[in-house]
């Protein structure tokens, strides 16, 4: 992209300029030229030497647009339109809004300022050709600030050409400070409509209506967490996912281990992307047009364009930080280059949600386990949940943004999409429900500002729900939100984490659900003592290992062609599995970085992995599964072995690729050391070697022989974590999965209380750390005294039973010194 140098002038010339190009402006211009303009300047000036691409282009000021209000005598006119201005009547809102937006479309600009216009749009034209396509955007001065976005209320114009199109798109940029949802949302935020001015930048497009766009933050937008960029892509102009039309392409990274040069894509999900907006050759700017299923089921980006794009926003977020002096995330807009298969950034502003929580303050967000929520029918609708908190209400289904005025205080919005014309009702909403959009749509980015639950991206939601439906929101049940029939009980609970003690006994974590391990990773901890595989497996791959490594081999038809749809972008079966765990695995161990994240590697009973996709055909049928070909003893034998080379594989590629060597891997159901050295050479056949990297393997101490001989697997292994559901089961002698001997299970029995003591000697006796991962200290706060007692080093809780047992513990190691 061509950039069109201008002088420096004096701060007196700037302010009173009428034109301002961006290489001239920095981000203490805001005054000047309004926020989107201010930070376009900034990035030209700051960051393009650093390798950011940035489109170059002009603003219009801050005195131009004061200078078309005062020679023109509107000031005193739209001050008498809005002096009985009620923004909570949306019929006196509409009314004042329309009347002043046609006051000033009806006012010629001055010459001086049209000639002002036409000049630099000429300019801006000579490295390309005459006419050449810019976009032109409102940029106010009270906008892209750190507590208040002003994110789309005054409009955008894209693929505008010619001296009289441009002057034209201005005009109209101009008069769309006073829209409806402008005029609200300035009222919302307590600012003065008359003490904002509104500047427009006209920018060089990009032209991604013939490659892709999207946003992109530099924070997790649900939970807050600061490590992980996330980027949304879809084809064609950027307004698609902007608006919410499409459900875009969605990539996380994580910013820690990328700036040390490593290449961690932690998850990856594709969007349905039905529509492309491009150029149109008529009267409009722009149109959509559908995208050819083909193109449909592909990522829009590349690894490397999605790192590229990452390591920008870190630079990006770094640089505003800086000048900012404090921590400042970024919410950023992107576009590639059809033509020259350039990426560029096209604005940047602070992100206004997150960055402004109280850190100190852990809030939850869960429904009630009764009979009621436990006997309640599956979810109406699904989609992605926005905001983690749970809300109810009745259904007001809107199609037609004309007919908000209907909507009522409390209700649950639902409609197709949003745009900033919906904002006045919003605000009013207990909860958001669209049809499209994506993490970074427009519903989602309000709803976010709002405080309010939204789920977007439900494709059916207006067909499935009904005006005066009562329905609950649930965003608090991980990435997934839910609509339940019915006014479902949920509690909320506050923890100041200021005032919680930190114990000796380190506190882990069990996690399963990666989606959910953002979230978590806010809860005080020391880190995950089990990530089971099993989640991963069962959840997100669906298939049986086995059955991707022997793709070709398979049996049964129905089977192979469910496969084939799952693995579409896979030639190469066996890597989506490889994928997939890598990025469950990545995103747990990112979360929690760089504390000890510890892998079990599966430990599914082969009647369980029969159920996986394909896993009929590889799975022996056992009297007892429970006690037969699981664990370890899968590994090393023929019938598996290929398979838990994809695990090892998965395992690699999140150490050494993604950089995260906080990953323990760690083996289930080992029966005999012996056993442990064969598993650990399959490891090391592929690539996991125990040492080099720091690679410490653990074993699970589950087995009475893993007690018994703790000795001589510490010799194998370099720590234990105690199972106690198994171990109790084997030193009781019952089968855990048996209703009829249910009664007799119980962690707390002397006998296993003694195995556990035992392992918790011999582990210190041989410098090996030994913590615990089962479930018996997350139901028995006696049981976490006696572990605590006992001096075992690691305690891993389930997430709902941390912060009470951690105050249990405190007490404990209280009264022991």
């Amino acid at each position: 992209m061509v950039t069109v140098a201008k002088n420096t002038l004096s701060v007196d010339t700037k302010e009173r300029s009428l034109i301002l190009w961006f290489d001239e402006v920095g981000i203490a211009d805001i005054p000047l030229v309004g926020g989107k303009n201010a930070s376009l300047g900034e990035m030209i000036r700051q960051l393009t030497p650093k390798g950011v691409n940035v489109p170059t282009g002009f603003a219009t000021t801050a005195y131009a647009y004061r200078y078309f209000i005062e020679s023109a005598g509107l000031d005193a006119e739209l001050r008498e339109l809005f002096a009985d201005l009620d923004v909570e009547d949306m019929k006196n809102l509409q009314e004042r809004g329309k009347k002043a937006r046609a006051l000033l479309m009806h006012t010629p600009f001055p010459p001086e300022l049209r000639q002002a216009i036409a000049s630099a749009y000429e300019t801006l034209c000579e490295p390309y050709n005459a006419d050449t396509d810019v976009a032109v955007r409102s940029s106010a001065t009270a906008e892209d600030l750190p507590d208040a976005s002003f994110a789309g209320q005054q409009e955008t114009y894209l693929n505008v050409v010619s001296v009289s199109g441009v002057l034209a798109a201005c005009h109209r940029c101009f008069a769309s400070l006073f829209t409806d949802r402008a005029i609200s949302y300035r009222h919302t935020k307590g600012f003065d409509h008359f003490s904002v001015a509104l500047a427009v930048g006209v920018q060089k497009m990009v032209r991604s209506d013939l490659a892709s766009a999207g946003v992109m933050f530099s924070i997790e937008t649900e939970t807050g967490f600061k490590d992980a960029a996330l980027i949304t892509a879809a084809y064609g102009l950027g307004e698609n996912v902007v608006q919410g039309n499409i459900n875009p392409d969605e990539y996380y990274v994580f910013k820690p281990t990328l700036k040390a040069g490593f290449r961690p894509i932690i998850d990856k999900k594709l969007g349905s992307k039905e529509l492309k907006m491009v150029y149109d050759d008529g009267s409009k700017f722009t149109k959509n047009i559908l995208v050819p299923q083909g193109e449909r089921g592909k990522f829009v980006l590349s690894d490397d364009e999605i790192l590229q794009l990452a390591n920008w926003a870190c630079v990006i977020e770094d640089h505003y930080s800086r000048v900012n002096g404090y921590y400042t995330p970024m919410d950023i807009e992107w576009a590639k280059d059809g033509i020259t298969n350039q990426l560029f950034i096209v604005q940047a502003r602070p992100e206004t949600v997150q960055s402004q929580k109280r850190g100190n303050v852990l809030r939850n967000y869960r429904l009630v386990k009764t009979d009621e929520v436990a006997k309640s029918p599956q979810p109406l609708v699904t989609g992605r949940a926005i905001g983690e908190a749970i809300s109810q209400g009745k259904v007001r289904l809107i199609l037609d943004v004309n007919k908000i005025d209907q909507f009522q205080p409390g209700e649950v919005l639902v409609t197709d999409r949003t745009d900033p014309d919906w904002e006045p009702i919003m605000k009013r909403a207990s909860a958001i429900i669209t049809n499209s959009g994506g993490r970074t749509c427009h519903a989602a980015i309000i709803a976010r500002e709002l405080g309010v639950p939204a789920i977007v991206g439900c494709n059916k939601a207006t067909e499935i729900l009904t005006t005066g439906q009562e329905v609950t929101v649930s965003c608090a049940e991980g990435d997934e939100g839910l609509v339940y029939p019915g006014l479902l009980p949920f509690e909320v609970q506050e923890v100041l984490l200021e005032n919680l003690p930190r114990t000796r006994t380190q506190i882990l974590m069990n996690v399963g659900n990666p989606q959910e391990a953002f979230s978590l990773s806010a809860i005080p901890n020391d880190g995950v003592g089990l990530a089971r595989t099993e989640f991963i497996i069962a959840n997100q791959i669906q298939i049986h290992p086995m059955a991707l490594v022997h793709y070709d081999d398979l049996k049964d038809e129905f089977v192979k062609e469910k496969i084939n749809e799952i693995t579409a972008l896979y030639d190469d079966k066996p890597q989506y599995f490889v994928d997939k765990l890598a990025q469950g695995i990545g995103r747990i161990a990112a979360a929690f970085y760089p504390k000890p994240v510890i892998v079990r590697m599966s430990d599914f009973k082969s009647n369980e992995y029969a159920n996986l996709l394909g896993g009929k055909q590889f799975e022996p049928d056992e009297e007892n599964p429970m006690l037969g070909w699981r664990g370890a003893g899968r590994y090393y034998d023929p019938g598996y072995r290929e398979a838990f080379a994809l695990e090892c594989h998965a395992i690699k590629r999140v150490r050494e690729e993604m950089g995260l060597t906080n990953v323990i891997p760690m083996i289930p159901f080992c029966r005999t050391p012996d056993e442990g050295r064969l598993v650990l050479a399959e490891m090391a056949k592929n690539g996991l070697h125990q040492g080099a990297n720091g690679l410490q393997v653990y074993v699970m101490c589950e087995l009475p022989n893993n007690v018994i001989m703790a000795e001589e697997f510490a010799e194998v292994f370099d720590g234990f974590s105690i199972g106690s559901n198994d171990l109790t089961q084997l030193t009781l002698g019952l089968d855990r999965d048996s209703a009829l001997v249910a009664r007799l299970f119980d962690e707390r029995s002397q006998g296993v209380k003694r195995m556990v003591k035992m392992a918790i000697q011999t582990a210190k006796k041989c410098d090996r750390k030994i913590g615990i991962c089962g479930q018996a200290p997350s139901d028995y706060p006696e049981f976490a005294q006696f572990l605590v007692e006992e001096g075992i080093d690691s305690i891993s809780l389930n997430p709902d039973s941390v912060l009470k047992t951690m105050l249990e513990i405190a007490k404990v190691e209280d009264n022991q010194f």
